[in-house]
C-alpha cells in the first residue's frame, strides 16, 4: 500500500519541479529548422541520440513545435512533432533549432 501512495507522491514533486522550469515554457512554441548545410537536412530519428534509426530528414525552414528536450552526452536532443504532420515526432538535435 505505502509504494503506490510513494510513487503517486514522487511523481508530483517530479512534475512540480518540471512545470518549475522557465525553459520548460518555451518547450511547446515553434522552431524552424536552420544552420543546417546546403544540400543536406537535419536527421530525425527515433530517439535521443545517434544510434538511433533516421526517420525523415528535415530542411531548412522545417516549422517544428518542440515537446520535450533532454541531453544526452555533449547533445541536447528535443522530440518535435512536424507543424504541417502532427502525428510524426521525432527527436532532432537542439543545435539546429531557431525559435520563431
Amino acid at each position: 500500500m505505502r509504494g503506490p501512495a510513494i510513487r503517486t507522491l514522487a511523481a508530483g514533486v517530479l512534475s512540480a519541479i518540471v512545470l518549475a522550469q522557465p525553459a520548460a515554457a518555451a518547450w511547446r512554441e515553434k522552431f524552424e529548422v536552420h544552420g543546417v548545410a546546403e544540400g543536406d537536412m537535419l536527421k530525425m530519428r527515433g530517439g535521443p541520440g545517434t544510434g538511433f534509426d533516421v526517420w525523415v530528414g528535415l530542411p531548412n525552414g522545417t516549422v517544428v513545435r518542440v515537446h520535450e528536450c533532454t541531453q544526452t552526452g555533449g547533445t541536447r536532443w528535443c522530440e518535435v512533432s512536424l507543424e504541417r504532420a502532427r502525428s510524426l515526432r521525432g527527436w532532432v538535435s537542439w543545435a539546429y533549432l531557431r525559435e520563431l
